[in-house]
Formats: C-alpha cells, sequence, structure tokens
C-alpha cells in the first residue's frame, strides 16, 4: 500500500521549534520530489517548502526562508522538515507531498499524506 505518513506536528509557543517527518511506505521516495503543503483555517493550501529528488535541490517561499530547512534521509525513505523561530501566522495543517516531475508540481502531485496539525499560540 502506497502511503506518506506526516508525524511531528502539536503546539509550540510563539519562538518555539518543531520537526516533521514524513515517511513513505510502498514505495521508495529516491526518485520523487517531496515538498510541504499547508492551509490554514479558511485559507487555500500553500506550497512552503520542497527538495528535490536528484540533487536535493531545495526552494522555499519567502515566509520560511531562515526558518525553516527541508531535508531527505534516503535510507530512512523519509523527509523532515525542521522548523525554527515559529509564528501564529505559521499555523495551520501540514501535509507532505510527494510527485516524479520535481518541485514544481507539488501542489498537484501524485501522493499525498493525511496532514499533521501545527498550532502556535501562547
Amino acid at each position: 500500500q502506497v502511503q506518506l505518513v506526516e508525524s511531528g506536528g502539536g503546539l509550540v509557543q510563539p519562538g518555539g521549534s518543531l520537526k516533521l517527518s514524513c515517511a513513505a511506505s510502498g514505495f521508495t521516495l529516491d526518485d520523487y520530489a517531496v515538498g510541504w503543503i499547508r492551509q490554514a483555517p479558511g485559507k487555500e493550501r500553500q506550497f512552503v517548502a520542497g527538495i528535490s529528488a536528484s540533487n536535493s535541490v531545495t526552494r522555499y517561499i519567502d515566509p520560511v526562508k531562515g526558518r525553516f530547512t527541508i531535508s531527505r534521509d534516503n535510507a530512512k525513505n523519509t523527509v523532515y522538515l525542521q522548523m525554527n523561530s515559529l509564528k501564529p501566522e505559521d499555523t495551520a495543517v501540514y501535509y507532505c507531498a510527494a510527485d516524479p516531475s520535481g518541485t514544481s508540481r507539488l501542489n498537484t502531485p501524485n501522493y499525498w499524506g493525511q496532514g499533521t496539525q501545527v498550532t502556535v499560540s501562547s
């Protein structure tokens, strides 16, 4: 069964950190670009960060540059999103997405995870 399973979300105070994980089963992430897409209440889904398959080139939206880091561990078939200096506006459900065609396709990927809630609040 092909699956992407996210974990690591939770409640954190502003300025805090969380590390999200996206573990794949049923297929190998090596050949896929992988990214994180978030959806805040009442808003559309938004691409946050992505990492390419072949050379692990990364890209981020401007609001998270310098605070979030995406990485992959192909041996563990897992992609991570380290989130530092979290802000209330980072509150959203974070989804993992994977597509073989590259990071530009991650808004309409082959595979989605079920999402993990991140809440930044004091």
